[in-house]
């Protein structure tokens, strides 16, 4: 009688070639990457960022107008 032990044959399994035809191909890893603690982030930016860019926005326009009123006269 041909008895097949449900173990596989250690000589036979796939490599880092690939999965030979016929084999089924090793499953999906158990651990998924949202393993670690929440990440509690706050949604929108900060009051300094938005602050500095629209000081930053007023000098350049304040510039740019300084220059256009020189040019002109």
């Amino acid at each position: 009688m041909d008895t097949q032990t449900p173990d596989p044959d250690p000589r036979n399994r796939p490599g880092v070639g690939g999965v030979p035809p016929g084999e089924t191909p090793a499953g999906e890893g158990s651990t998924g990457s949202e393993t670690g603690p929440a990440d509690r982030q706050t949604r929108g930016w900060a009051k300094g960022p938005v602050i500095i860019l629209g000081i930053i926005v007023v000098l350049c326009a304040a510039f740019f107008i300084a220059y256009a009123v020189t040019v002109t006269l």
